[in-house]
């Protein structure tokens, strides 16, 4: 029997995740006391009963109840029954963002206020975080992609580190990104801004694309970078980091930044990593993301 335990941040997707689980075939509850999960997986476990596939919501909805879980996973390692925790997590500028879209209250903000709830969510749940199986960091995810990460995670059973990797193309002159990691300029690049029938075009076209790769320099630079990011990964996985945001900045965001990002993102999917690509700019003119 796979025995998931869904737990993280109010607000980073744990409700999108049950349900996409539910349809990949798992027997979903949500908000199961914590005391009653060593019976719940004794019942579960009998073989009469057929059940395979096991997703519980856990958190800090639970109130007292919560404190118990510790207790319970030990119960269920007594019993030698093995779990798995997904633990949900996002930045505290998107949980407040979501939080005051949905115009909810924070479960333990009381009258203190969004903010000071998810500081103390944040710290009540570190101590499970640092257990969990699998790591999700919904900052950047739509909820597309979420399903998408969960598919890989327990429908195809591909075997994950907690890293999800987001790159992002910009352009310099409407501002830096304030949430990046690694920032790279490419501005030194072949410009199809100055070429009259490519000036209004985009790097998600191809024949932009085909143009700035064409340069010499831009294949270099593109090896170089690769490199780099390759070597870093590792590293960055050993440290325990999440959440890896990789911004590519040209002049306005349009061609030789979106170039690179793609190959960037190409380059990473082929090497299984969890990697999200965006176009900052592109987004802001109201341009398609491809």
């Amino acid at each position: 029997m796979r025995f998931v335990i869904v737990t993280g941040m109010s607000g980073a997707g744990k409700s999108q995740a049950i349900n996409c689980m539910e349809d990949f075939g798992f027997y979903c509850i949500d908000n199961l006391p914590p005391i009653l999960i060593p019976k719940f997986a004794e019942l579960c476990n009998q073989t009469q009963r057929g059940i395979e596939k096991v997703a519980l919501v856990i958190d800090i909805r639970g109130g007292l109840f919560f404190n118990d879980l510790f207790e319970s996973l030990n119960e269920l390692e007594q019993q030698g029954l093995k779990y798995e925790i997904l633990f949900l997590d996002a930045s505290d500028e998107i949980l407040l963002k979501r939080f005051k879209e949905t115009r909810r209250s924070h479960p333990i903000g009381g009258t203190e206020g969004l903010k000071s709830g998810i500081k103390k969510e944040r710290d009540q749940l570190h101590e499970l975080k640092k257990r969990a199986t699998n790591i999700i960091d919904t900052t950047k995810l739509t909820p597309g992609l979420l399903k998408e990460e969960l598919r890989n995670i327990f429908l195809e059973g591909n075997e994950m580190n907690n890293l999800i990797i987001s790159i992002s193309s910009f352009g310099f002159k409407h501002g830096m990104p304030t949430d990046s990691d690694l920032v790279f300029d490419v501005r030194f690049l072949p410009n199809p801004f100055y070429i009259e029938e490519l000036k209004e075009m985009t790097g998600n076209d191809k024949v932009i694309r085909d143009y700035v790769m064409e340069s010499p320099i831009s294949v270099e630079f593109s090896k170089k970078l690769i490199d780099m990011i390759d070597f870093l990964i590792p590293q960055y996985i050993k440290e325990g980091k999440n959440q890896l945001v990789i911004s590519i900045g040209c002049t306005g965001g349009k061609h030789r930044s979106v170039t690179i990002a793609h190959v960037l993102y190409h380059w990473l999917k082929e090497k299984k990593h969890r990697v999200v690509l965006t176009h900052r700019d592109l987004i802001m003119s109201g341009e398609r993301k491809k």
